[in-house]
């Protein structure tokens, strides 16, 4: 008998399972009282540390190296801050048909925050694309996302984000940026200890964004918001965001070719262009949503999954691809890089 193995093709992050067994935790135990407190205590600095240890890995000379292949990557940004929230706002006419009101804010919050880094490598490298435009793209819509994403939330959720107001600005700014740029100046002097230790602190990262969704989905167990929940309206959810990546794989492999990108370069574009960041889009929902974050991180953590599972099977069908046309640059760097292991999809 021919033993059953998951298809390479199809990955689960395993990240994912642990986000669902934390999920099921905070169901099962949820915080109260004097714990929630110490949580929620905790989990604010886990979220500003994490974005201290992303101001700390961001080379700001790979950056603006990075900025010589400017077409590409305002392609990039323009897909995921343009783009994307307009298919956001658009989705507000499956409300209530589809959607509910607060999954519609979940998914319009989805719509906002930055790309991804790793995952946007990783498939670019397996599709033989070009990854030094593919490292760049996704560091610059983290390091823009910062700032754009909170003032997005703010002209597009407004207070309907469940508790989101002009305060939750102020926590932006103090839990999220101040720490990135803290990281920034000292890179000089603890840059070399992260990159040495970056396994260890990798565990870190993935410590503290558990911590928050513990602490989010502690908060709305014990409100009892996911009574708002059916199976029904996860369902019409599940297949809004299928067409919303669908919709996106499409306009940025096509967009990239109407604009006179080669092959590489819409490569980079389609995986940066097309991806959310689980690992930046949960610690700023736990700023902006508080209590209701668990609701609006729902959107985020399948669409996450979603598109691992899709983007794997495009990159393997693209590296088959009997094309070889340079791109517009980076075409020989890209491969230099090929086969260096990618070992982290989360972001």
């Amino acid at each position: 008998m021919k033993r059953l193995r998951w298809p390479s093709w199809m990955p689960v992050d395993p990240y994912i399972v642990l986000l669902i067994g934390t999920v099921g935790l905070a169901a099962l135990f949820p915080a109260h009282g004097t714990a929630a407190h110490v949580a929620s205590g905790a989990s604010t600095a886990a979220i500003a540390f994490l974005f201290f240890l992303y101001g700390a890995r961001l080379s700001t000379r790979e950056a603006l190296d990075g900025l010589r292949h400017w077409r590409l990557h305002v392609t990039v940004l323009v897909c995921t801050f343009v783009l994307f929230p307009a298919f956001g706002v658009a989705a507000r006419a499956l409300v209530p048909v589809l959607l509910t009101q607060p999954l519609y804010q979940g998914l319009l919050f989805l719509t906002l925050v930055p790309s991804t880094i790793q995952s946007s490598i990783a498939f670019t490298s397996i599709a033989r694309g070009n990854v030094p435009a593919a490292i760049c793209a996704g560091s610059f819509s983290s390091l823009i996302g910062i700032v754009v994403t909170p003032l997005l939330a703010a002209g597009l959720l407004g207070n309907s984000g469940g508790g989101f107001s002009a305060d939750s600005l102020v926590k932006i700014v103090l839990q999220l940026l101040v720490p990135f740029l803290a990281g920034q100046v000292l890179r000089p002097w603890i840059g070399r200890f992260v990159a040495r230790h970056k396994k260890v602190l990798g565990l870190v990262d993935r410590g503290s964004i558990l911590l928050v969704v513990y602490t989010a989905f502690s908060e709305g167990m014990v409100r009892g918001i996911w009574h708002q929940v059916s199976p029904a309206r996860l369902g019409g959810l599940l297949a809004v965001e299928a067409a919303l990546l669908a919709v996106m794989l499409v306009l940025t492999w096509y967009g990239g070719k109407a604009l006179g990108f080669g092959r590489e370069d819409r490569i980079a574009i389609q995986f940066a262009g097309s991806k959310k960041s689980l690992a930046s889009g949960l610690p700023m929902a736990g700023v902006l949503f508080g209590a209701h974050a668990s609701l609006a991180v729902l959107p985020l953590m399948l669409f996450h999954q979603m598109q691992l599972m899709v983007c794997a099977v495009i990159a393997k069908r693209r590296a088959r691809d009997p094309e070889e046309a340079p791109g517009a640059g980076g075409g020989s760097a890209a491969h230099a890089v090929q086969g260096q292991p990618q070992d982290r999809v989360l972001r």
